[in-house]
């Protein structure tokens, strides 16, 4: 599994929006590698952000 799916799997089960940090909590990843990603997935669309500075997977 990508550190990617690992984030997007981590904020559905989560069942509701989620920083950076909490996201780098829940997987075990280090936070740089959550900020990465999250850079990476905001620019694709993959998630969307309903809250300010919390995040949730795109609905598709």
């Amino acid at each position: 599994m990508t550190e990617k799916e690992q984030i997007l799997d981590a904020m559905r089960k989560a069942g509701q929006p989620l920083n950076a940090g909490k996201v780098a909590e829940l997987t075990g990843l280090d936070r740089k590698i959550v900020d990465k990603a999250f850079a990476e997935m905001k620019k694709t669309g993959e998630i969307v952000s309903p809250v300010r500075c919390k995040w949730e997977p795109a609905a598709k």
